[in-house]
């Protein structure tokens, strides 16, 4: 993987960290590398970076450790800086209007501060 930078994560008071400190070093992992590969490479797959349908830029991370499904939802501002919000794991086949509700709240707070 090329460790050159085509975008830069910026984490969004303490929602995403959390999720992640209640997550085991396996699911920890994995999520650090998911994130490289969006910090570095140019197309990002959408097995690990999605637009959520239905909304104004927001997108969800794609993260499965195993038997384990996790969404990290982010959205981008100022062209190649991704805003990380919130996570859950997720248990349903559907993403719950809940937790993309609750997302979107914090993209809006994102954006009035």
């Amino acid at each position: 993987m090329n460790d050159q930078k085509i975008r830069n994560l910026f984490l969004f008071k303490n929602y995403f960290t959390d999720f992640f400190k209640n997550q085991n070093q396996k699911v920890k992992d994995k999520i650090i590398w998911i994130f490289r590969i969006i910090e570095t490479i140019q197309q990002v797959p959408e097995e690990y970076l999605k637009h959520v349908e239905g909304t104004d830029g927001l997108y969800e991370i794609r993260v499965q450790q195993g038997s384990n499904i996790f969404r990290i939802f982010c959205f981008f501002d100022a062209g190649k800086l991704v805003v990380i919000i919130n996570g859950f794991q997720k248990k349903t086949r559907k993403t719950p209007k809940a937790e993309i509700e609750k997302a979107l709240n914090i993209k809006e707070e994102y954006e009035r501060e």
